[in-house]
């Protein structure tokens, strides 16, 4: 019988579907609403030593819709990190933890570039009970001026470096979030892994425009008739964040086959998380999924993954983690490929009548155009 219980360093999961880190886990509230409708895990939404210089506006959404308008298929987002203190996120880390024991909880931390600053607010959400960490390297438009988040994270050296001081002050797990906002994908996990951290989680938002309003010009969302790039989510991100897990699972498997994945960009299926873990993925996160359908989301989608496990006779997430990886090549051995199967054809088609019983009426010209070469 096939399940969905998972164990990922060290965690042991009833599912691979986890909270991202955002708006679905800004409180305590919430992350005990996601526990209860049956989420694997929750990453709480990011906090910071700081929360007096986060200070978010209204509106601070826009959403694309298909053409018929009846269903939302991109989200931008230009929402800080939270705005709460974290005296009083330590309060609350370890009530949940009261709360739900045997639950995973992860702490996203995001800081500035200052060993101190990183080993400090390790430490104080380490006390707390939680289950991991999450070095949030990737928030594509907030605090850049203290070179936070993606500022960070599209330098390999800094992430390199930052990783390795929080691997040496964690006791738990820790994964780096990684951004979509480079050229290349793989350098900045690389540099992420060999700093310490125990595996990735790809992709954040990526960096966009959501639209002009073509009465008033002014894009959006629209803040005093102003606006700054913001983060671009939902289904529309999935091919994207495919191929960017696909890149640094193939990465990952020859250069760190003892590191994990957690995938994240548009899920809003079960159909969808498996796509994620066959490409490599060990878990998936949903964030934006949970803001359109709700926290009770997560039972269709459990359900739908289990009946495509069911089909293909998974017993466990393992079973079929990266099974798709090896049909990835170059253009060029496409080109290959596809020479030698047309030249296979041609020859099967050359020797296809061999005596006089197996001329067939229907094919008869093509019969015999092939008997005239060689």
């Amino acid at each position: 019988m096939s399940t969905l219980a998972i164990t990922v360093d060290g965690l042991k999961l009833p599912n691979p579907f986890i909270i991202a880190s955002g708006p679905p886990g800004t409180n305590l509230n919430v992350i005990a609403k996601a526990f209860q409708e049956g989420w694997g895990a929750v990453i709480a939404k990011t906090v910071s030593l700081d929360a007096s210089k986060v200070i978010n506006v209204t509106p601070r959404y826009a959403k694309l819709f298909s053409n018929d308008k009846q269903e939302v298929v991109g989200w931008e987002n230009i929402e800080l990190i939270s705005d709460r203190p974290l005296k009083i996120w330590i309060e609350e880390f370890k009530k949940c933890k009261d709360r739900f024991p045997d639950r995973a909880l992860i702490a996203s931390i995001m800081e500035e570039y200052r060993k101190d600053a990183w080993f400090e607010i390790v430490e104080r959400c380490q006390e707390t009970g939680v289950d991991g960490f999450e070095l949030n390297f990737s928030c594509p438009h907030g605090l850049p001026e203290r070179k936070m988040g993606s500022a960070m994270g599209e330098d390999p050296e800094i992430l390199e470096e930052v990783c390795g001081w929080v691997a040496a002050a964690a006791k738990k797990p820790v994964w780096a979030k990684m951004t979509p906002n480079v050229t290349r994908i793989e350098e900045p996990t690389r540099a992420a892994l060999r700093g310490g951290a125990q595996g990735v989680s790809l992709i954040n938002t990526i960096r966009c425009v959501m639209g002009v309003n073509l009465d008033t010009f002014r894009p959006e969302p629209s803040v005093e008739g102003y606006t700054t790039p913001g983060g671009y989510s939902s289904k529309a991100v999935k091919p994207i964040a495919l191929r960017m897990v696909m890149e640094v699972a193939s990465m990952v498997r020859s250069e760190f086959p003892d590191r994990t994945i957690s995938g994240i960009g548009g899920i809003e299926t079960g159909e969808d998380a498996a796509q994620f873990i066959l490409l490599g993925a060990d878990t998936v996160q949903v964030c934006t999924g949970v803001m359109k359908f709700g926290y009770e989301c997560i039972k269709p989608m459990q359900e739908e993954l289990l009946a495509f496990m069911e089909k293909h006779q998974f017993e466990t997430v393992q079973d079929f983690k990266g099974k798709s990886l090896d049909f990835f090549t170059s253009h060029a051995d496409l080109v290959c490929r596809q020479a030698e199967r047309k030249a296979a054809q041609k020859a099967a088609a050359a020797k296809s009548v061999r005596s006089d019983a197996e001329w067939n009426s229907e094919s008869f010209v093509r019969q015999s155009d092939s008997l005239s070469r060689p």
